[in-house]
């Protein structure tokens, strides 16, 4: 069954929703309105699935983002965000809804730094590397103990704009998430989290075992491009993650005459047809709205 994204027009122009066990990619600039439409998809997992999805946010340098507000306001769902303190000092938590089941995790939130290795030295780069190589556990005990609870969507959020792809941290670390996490069988990820102890815990891994081809994954890009002309016409290099997304949606800015408005095209999407137009839509108190 597909993913519904909440906006009921937008699954219409997809054919039907996206497609589970598939990578979305929403681009655009701040301030546009994707972290909205990827909390309507998040929020719709309730209704399909029976429970919301999670909200993994990249973001280095502050929440600028206001998810735990956008949520509240569009839908009264108080974010349960993972402390920053969080840490799997006991195997069982993670099959402990109470324990295991958040809807947002910041692991990176306040640590200053940018994303690129172009603004690093050396030193810097290789201490940085230590840093996220510690959040690896953190990030998959996360997504682990979320999707023994149900959880079939998330969205990454908080992708910062780079000249290159292959230059900024964090699409290295989304790789990460995506194949080794996402797209990986449950028992496989636990071994990556549980390693050692794997073995004294296999009955319980099994008795949680989900289908990754069941978790749909929408990852939010913040753009230099403020225009939509602009980003139909950006390039895409060999290996750039929008090249091997199997939805891409792009949201910008449109003008006429002397009016501009905020519009969304679907530019790519594989698996069915799809409605290409160019479609206004505004930001309401609910969210997105397609005129």
């Amino acid at each position: 069954m597909r993913h519904s994204t909440g906006i009921a027009d937008l699954d219409e122009m997809l054919g039907g929703g996206l497609i589970p066990g598939t990578l979305t990619v929403v681009l655009g600039a701040t301030g546009i309105g994707k972290t909205q439409l990827g909390l309507q998809y998040l929020h719709q997992g309730k209704a399909q699935e029976g429970e919301p999805g999670v909200l993994f946010d990249l973001t280095s340098r502050g929440d600028s983002q206001n998810h735990a507000e956008y949520a509240e306001r569009m839908f009264g769902w108080k974010l349960r965000d993972r402390p920053a303190e969080w840490k799997l000092e006991n195997v069982e938590a993670l099959w402990q809804r109470d324990e295991s089941r958040w809807d947002a995790a910041h692991l990176f939130r306040g640590s200053g730094r940018r994303v690129t290795l172009s603004d690093l030295d050396f030193d810097q780069q290789r201490e940085w590397k230590v840093e996220l190589n510690r959040k690896l556990a953190d990030t998959i005990s996360f997504f682990y103990g979320n999707f023994c609870q149900g959880v079939r969507r998330c969205v990454i959020d908080g992708i910062e704009p780079s000249d290159r792809a292959s230059d900024s941290f964090q699409f290295d670390l989304f790789e990460y998430v995506y194949h080794q996490i996402l797209r990986k069988e449950h028992d496989w990820v636990a071994r990556d989290l549980l390693r050692a102890q794997f073995r004294a815990h296999a009955a319980e891994v099994e008795k949680h075992a989900y289908r990754f081809e069941e978790i749909g994954c929408l990852m939010l890009c913040t753009s230099h491009e403020v225009m939509l002309d602009g980003l139909l016409s950006r390039p895409i290099e060999s290996g750039d993650v929008l090249s091997n997304a199997n939805t891409i949606i792009l949201m910008g800015k449109i003008r006429e005459g002397t009016r501009i408005s905020r519009a969304l095209c679907v530019a790519k999407h594989r698996g069915s047809p799809c409605d290409e137009n160019i479609r206004e839509y505004e930001i309401t108190g609910h969210g997105l709205v397609l005129k």
